[in-house]
């Protein structure tokens, strides 16, 4: 495990987040439009707290999405700031808690909190573990040509190369096949 646990599911959460923006999906969609969509989301990658399941809760939670695509386009030392503000922002006052299954961890918020600043202080303070840990190398871009999707690369070798969204490795590793048959045939 090169991340604590909650470090981890909350950088997944992140990555998804940030993958559901049109400039990130491969087929230029916004997968988060609506609160079916959001829904799905929240499936996957469920948070504890408050909820209100409105449009002004979506509203603000789609909003965070470019603020942490932003941490992908970056080097380690300019998602400093980044990070500070978001803490800043979601006025976080970091507290160990242990509730349901999950054993101790850390809370930046009040689980009254709205969900969006709860979302992105989560997302904050997994960056932080990034940084302080030295493992900025494992946020990535997909190299696939025709992917732009987000992720982090959880290996323990850093040797991943393509996101999970779009089927990019097999498609990619498929494409050199054909071109390495080709220019045999050639």
């Amino acid at each position: 495990m090169v991340f604590i646990h909650d470090t981890e599911i909350s950088l997944r959460a992140a990555a998804a987040l940030v993958n559901t923006l049109p400039e990130t999906d491969i087929d230029g969609i916004d997968r988060l439009v609506t609160q079916a969509d959001f829904d799905a989301y929240l499936r996957e990658y469920p948070y504890t707290g408050t909820f209100r399941r409105d449009d002004q809760e979506l509203t603000a939670v789609r909003a965070n999405r470019p603020r942490l695509l932003a941490l992908w386009n970056v080097g380690r030392d300019s998602a400093v700031p980044l990070v500070n503000a978001m803490l800043r922002d979601g006025h976080a006052l970091p507290q160990l808690v242990i509730h349901d299954e999950f054993d101790w961890h850390i809370h930046a918020t009040e689980p009254d909190v709205p969900l969006s600043v709860r979302m992105l202080v989560e997302s904050a303070m997994a960056f932080v573990d990034v940084i302080r840990s030295d493992q900025w190398d494992r946020v990535r871009i997909c190299d696939a040509d025709d992917c732009k999707s987000v992720y982090i690369d959880f290996s323990k070798n850093r040797s991943k190369r393509y996101c999970d969204t779009g089927n990019c490795g097999n498609r990619m590793n498929v494409n050199a096949y054909r071109r390495r048959r080709a220019q045999r045939t050639a």
